[in-house]
């Protein structure tokens, strides 16, 4: 008997049998995380297509990648499965997220403040693999909790 996997290898065959899923229904797979909340393990697959998602996708998704995860059984332990949008405020993790929104507004949440700044927002200029430059300022990867796309959320915040 193989042994199910954890961690990023969930995350890798996750992806691989999520991807040509998501493409046979003219979808494409933005994200996939399989982490830890409280007691809880999630299993969130992210679609996306350029009209926006609605449940209709979700739902066209979730039921046969439902069968698929039940006949490979890689997960070792319980978890919650979830198909979602990546929402107006993604969060931007790859290349290809990077790429697709060089010149438009982010947010960029640091670990640590830096010059009594803990979130950053501007336009993203640049991304390599260990840096992003946000309105003229480089900004390493590491240092941060999450780069997402500016949605103005915080403006209806009190």
């Amino acid at each position: 008997m193989a042994k199910k996997s954890a961690g990023g290898s969930t995350v890798a065959k996750a992806t691989a049998l999520a991807a040509p899923l998501a493409e046979s229904l003219g979808l494409s797979l933005w994200d996939v995380v399989f982490e830890k909340e409280g007691a809880m393990w999630y299993l969130r697959i992210f679609i996306d297509k350029p009209e926006g998602i609605v449940i209709d996708d979700c739902e066209a998704f979730s039921r046969p990648f439902n069968k698929i995860l039940d006949e490979e059984d890689f997960i070792e332990q319980s978890y919650v499965f979830e198909v979602c949008s990546p929402g107006l405020g993604r969060k931007l993790r790859k290349e290809e997220h990077f790429a697709r929104f060089k010149g438009d507004e982010v947010r960029v949440c640091l670990i640590r403040a830096e010059n009594g700044e803990k979130e950053i927002t501007g336009i993203l200029e640049d991304y390599t693999k260990d840096s992003v430059t946000v309105s003229g300022r480089e900004i390493k990867i590491c240092d941060t909790a999450y780069i997402k796309l500016n949605d103005d959320a915080d403006l209806f915040e009190e």
